[in-house]
């Protein structure tokens, strides 16, 4: 049995990555010489860009470079700072309104091919080709980012070339979302049809698991009415609603440059980057990105229960989970924010945290609950504190 009281939240899983194509590189290459600064200033216009702001921080020995596409209004935020490992992200608000998982297979497709890399995989065959110091891809509650780095001046035009291909000119064939996301199969010899897929087939292995299946259902109860009530990754008995021509139009409404955030660091120069990222979004104009509800309206307290899969380990009369959260902060107060962390860490980390001593060294429970701690992955963010391994005459305690 899965048990949740009070409102209720997650930190477990903090979003669904795409791990199996592609992770980071050792090879660093020839390192970058230093460039001279963009000499940017506020309300210049380079390449299609207007900066927006320009602060620099001593502390860091950085320059913040705010900027926005003047036709399509993609937002850019540029760090420049000398330091040689080169960071470019592209990404996406890609909040649902279903546990479909349109996002995770969105993810997962774009990187099978685009208009002007038409291979299979072409990110996986950057791997032997790159002198990147990371590359990957993942899914969170409500964005799909794409980011890299390297070291290498050449690589990095490289990647940019291949990352923003493939997420404005996808190829998003048919054949390639029955592979990623769902399909019939029939089983060898006499084996039955059944639902395959490589997102299908990851999360059925994560809701399988009692401690993610709880951190996923307690969330779902804490944010009713937003995006956070589904499961961006994908809930398996839904996944296979998903059609391809929803794939497509979700691609059409949310990779769009007007619904796009650019994050870059280092010290290249920023206008050739400009004019890159210009030249790929040409064909793009401004519209209105979709809007979909993040904030939960209040509540009160409300007390939620689940069945689940029993834990392998563990004695078969301890095999609740129980947890109390609160809807804390707007994620976009940057101090509030902090200062919940810092508490958080001060009340459950460690063993001479006050609820280590009076959950764990009490043995009401034999550990904390996967959802357990301070959760800044939703607009409000929430708090949980919470028990697995416990018998069900110990929750009143």
């Amino acid at each position: 049995m899965l048990q949740a009281a009070g409102s209720l939240a997650r930190q477990g899983v903090r979003g669904w990555t795409a791990g199996r194509r592609f992770a980071s590189s050792g090879a660093s290459g020839a390192r970058i010489a230093p460039s001279a600064g963009s000499g940017l200033e506020k309300g210049q216009a380079v390449h299609g860009f207007e900066v927006e702001d320009v602060q620099a921080v001593s502390e860091l020995k950085l320059k913040a470079i705010r900027l926005r596409h003047q036709r399509t209004g993609a937002e850019w935020l540029h760090i420049e700072r000398d330091d040689a490992n080169n960071v470019f992200s592209v990404g996406f608000n890609t909040s649902v309104e279903d546990s479909t998982g349109v996002p995770h297979i969105l993810e997962h497709t774009t990187l099978c091919g685009s208009e002007r890399y038409p291979v299979r995989d072409p990110f996986f065959k950057m791997l032997n080709r790159s002198l990147s110091t990371f590359m990957n891809a993942w899914t969170a509650h409500d964005y799909t980012q794409y980011p890299f780095s390297t070291q290498n001046s050449q690589d990095y035009a490289n990647l940019q070339s291949v990352y923003l291909d493939a997420v404005f000119r996808p190829k998003l064939r048919e054949v390639d979302f029955r592979q990623e996301g769902w399909r019939l199969e029939r089983g060898e010899g006499d084996g039955g049809w059944g639902l395959k897929g490589v997102v299908y087939n990851e999360m059925k292995g994560a809701f399988s698991d009692a401690g993610s299946l709880f951190a996923t259902r307690a969330e779902q109860q804490m944010f009713p009415g937003t995006t956070y009530q589904n499961v961006s990754g994908g809930d398996p008995q839904f996944i296979p609603d998903l059609t391809h021509e929803q794939l497509v139009a979700f691609h059409a409404a949310r990779y769009h440059p007007s619904n796009a955030r650019i994050y870059s660091y280092g010290n290249l120069p920023l206008a050739p980057q400009l004019e890159r990222v210009d030249r790929a979004i040409a064909g793009h104009v401004r519209q209105e990105p979709i809007a979909v509800a993040m904030e939960v309206a209040p509540f009160g307290e409300k007390r939620v229960t689940e069945l689940g899969p029993a834990e392998s380990v563990g004695a078969a009369d301890k095999q609740t989970k129980f947890s109390i959260s609160y809807l804390t902060n707007d994620l976009r107060n940057v101090f509030e924010t902090f200062s919940m962390s810092v508490f958080s860490g001060l009340l459950l980390s460690g063993t001479a945290a006050p609820m280590h001593k009076a959950l764990i060294d009490s043995h009401i429970g034999s550990d904390y609950s996967s959802n357990t701690g301070y959760s800044p992955f939703t607009r409000q963010t929430s708090l949980t504190v919470g028990l697995q391994g416990i018998a069900d005459k110990d929750i009143p305690r």
